[in-house]
């Protein structure tokens, strides 16, 4: 089945694609692992677990099967049929600044309210933010970006550490919060009371 250039199958064979696709899993898994425990505790943690945990997911079935490509082609289609092909390029780049502008407003606004309400939950929303711009701004298949996301650092491309620099934020955030919910169901024991002298039962020994 071909949708103008797309058509389903693995998009990333690679040793580095399924790696990638492995990271989002193990971050969705950790990001469960906290809804769970935060399902009694804290409505607020639960539903930004809840979502986290489907996004990760969502996101590590895309990374093979490519949708972006998709929404690529489909755009592509659309400026050749609207006549505004020819001038892509200029659209391109403000898509991309208007992307990079309200990512970097949203994610400014996002860590002060989770700063308020859920402080240990910043470094997971943040990497969500980055990994949303980025993967929109992949989508628009902007030619100078794609020349230097796909420049080689070591054994990984850029767009390789980006992607699992932003998996790693939202897992490390996980991590971070699950201490936090550890913490708060800790059994707290008040201690025993003493008289003035000194017996744990409130009795002269």
């Amino acid at each position: 089945m071909h949708i103008y250039d797309w058509e389903p199958g693995i998009g990333d064979p690679t040793f580095i694609g399924w790696l990638t696709v492995a990271a989002y899993f193990i971050a969705a898994v950790l990001c469960a692992g906290n809804l769970l425990r935060a399902r009694h505790a804290d409505r607020r943690a639960y539903l930004f677990w809840v979502a986290f945990t489907v996004f990760m997911v969502a996101l590590g079935i895309n990374k093979q099967l490519d949708l972006q490509t998709l929404f690529t082609a489909v755009f592509k289609h659309f400026a050749k049929a609207t006549g505004w092909y020819e001038d892509r390029r200029i659209f391109q780049a403000i898509f991309i600044a208007i992307i990079a502008f309200f990512g970097l407003a949203f994610a400014a606004l996002a860590w002060v309210w989770t700063l308020r309400t859920l402080p240990r939950h910043r470094l997971a929303l943040v990497g969500g933010i980055f990994l949303v711009c980025f993967i929109v701004i992949r989508a628009a298949s902007f030619h100078h970006i794609d020349q230097i996301l796909g420049k080689e650092l070591v054994f990984f491309r850029i767009n390789h550490v980006l992607e699992l620099g932003g998996i790693a934020c939202v897992a490390l955030g996980a991590l971070t919060a699950r201490r936090g919910i550890l913490a708060g169901e800790a059994p707290q024991t008040a201690p025993a009371p003493h008289n003035l002298k000194g017996s744990a039962s409130g009795y002269p020994r």
